[in-house]
């Protein structure tokens, strides 16, 4: 589906299901296929393959660096359940294997499931804990591995790459399809919000021995387990000034919705390297939509790219992408004049962890929209922005970016 219409995909449009994804089934949809004759939607509600049984839609929720091309084709009974905050990727089976409507987003292996080895990462795990039994930073990571399966955080563990660092409890939007605290009666969260502010000790700590021996060394502020960041910022630049006491190595990135240009000023001055923007659209009226902001508005976040730029640090949007609504014609159209405006780096093509029918009746997508596809979508935009960079992850920044 693409905001709600039936859509055959082209051959071009399917890979082979990435390894370290995951299978769904979708209670209360009755998945919807095509007449190989005609390509006309074909509802069904019998199971072709055992008659009288019951029969459910299915999805994927694709490992990392991957991005969705169409979203899984589905009836909705009226007594369905809201589903949970994941993708959900149409999905198919042909020739021995699963195939899904997507495309690989960034050549970047740091999340691959390969990159995983489940009893080193146990050992390096407790290893680090009972090392540091009085950072609580480093204990809460500790359950966001061994808990969550979170890979930024089996990295930190593993020493590579990009290391999270979460430290706020709060934040200043009510996003509609938040992982880290949900409404009671809602959708249940994907995992548990940070409960303190680690100190900037704590934080100094954990990030100076990543960035001296990891390879490639990220530390990225904002991570799924909390709130808002900017809401510390006091806390966040003197633990930056502290970091850069220690070492001069890697990126210090933050991950935002970059809504207080004043406090993010802070951590710019402190020595912030790196900002990647959290964006469901470049309409205002969508993005209001999705985050509810309290206490800020659209403009501010644009004011914060801005900013971040002046000061000659590098900028990317975290794009979550929905089929339907991203590579709708006005959507198109308000990227291009925000990326002309605003001028950041790179865009990451994140997928949009929400029940697609919950997020399109929320922002009030009109079901007139027409959409030009992903991959056209995609295309026209390297075409409008040659030196735009596309990928999944926060990039390593070398002295010559």
């Amino acid at each position: 589906m693409s905001n709600g219409h039936f859509v055959t995909p082209e051959r071009t449009d399917l890979i082979p299901l990435p390894k370290g994804s995951e299978l769904f089934v979708l209670p209360g949809r009755l998945p919807v296929a095509f007449d190989p004759e005609t390509s006309e939607p074909l509802l069904l509600e019998d199971n072709p393959f055992e008659p009288g049984a019951p029969i459910q839609a299915v999805a994927a929720f694709m490992a990392p660096a991957h991005t969705s091309i169409l979203t899984a084709a589905f009836q909705t009974a009226d007594s369905a359940p809201t589903l949970p905050l994941f993708a959900y990727t149409a999905v198919g089976w042909s020739k021995g294997r699963f195939w899904v409507a997507a495309f690989r987003s960034d050549p970047d292996k740091r999340q691959d499931s390969d990159q995983f080895t489940p009893s080193a990462v146990d050992t390096r795990t407790r290893r680090k804990l009972k090392q540091h039994p009085d950072n609580r930073l480093i204990q809460h990571l500790g359950k966001c591995c061994l808990v969550y399966g979170c890979p930024a955080a089996r990295n930190y563990f593993l020493g590579r790459w990009e290391a999270p660092i979460p430290t706020s409890p709060s934040c200043n939007a009510r996003c509609v399809g938040c992982i880290s605290l949900q409404s009671s009666g809602c959708c249940p969260s994907t995992q548990e919000r940070i409960t303190f502010v680690p100190s900037p000790k704590e934080i100094s700590t954990m990030a100076v021995e990543h960035l001296d021996q990891a390879p490639k060394p990220i530390v990225s502020f904002g991570q799924g387990c909390e709130g808002e960041p900017l809401l510390q910022a006091d806390t966040i630049a003197a633990a930056i000034r502290l970091i850069r006491q220690e070492t001069g190595k890697g990126t210090i990135n933050l991950n935002s919705n970059s809504s207080l240009p004043q406090a993010l000023e802070k951590l710019v001055d402190a020595g912030l390297d790196s900002l990647r923007v959290s964006l469901n659209s470049a309409q205002e009226h969508y993005y209001t939509g999705y985050y509810r902001p309290n206490g800020y508005a659209f403009a501010d976040v644009l004011r914060s790219i801005r900013l971040m730029k002046s000061a000659g640090r590098f900028v990317s949007l975290n794009y979550f992408i929905l089929p339907g609504l991203s590579d709708s014609a006005p959507e198109f159209e308000a990227l291009c004049t925000l990326v002309a405006s605003c001028r950041p780096d790179m865009i990451q093509l994140r997928n949009l962890n929400m029940d697609p029918e919950w997020y399109l009746r929320t922002i009030g997508l009109p079901r007139s929209e027409t959409a030009m596809g992903m991959r056209p979508w995609l295309k026209a935009l390297k075409k409008e922005f040659p030196t735009l960079r596309f990928g999944y992850f926060n990039p390593f920044l070398t002295t010559q970016e």
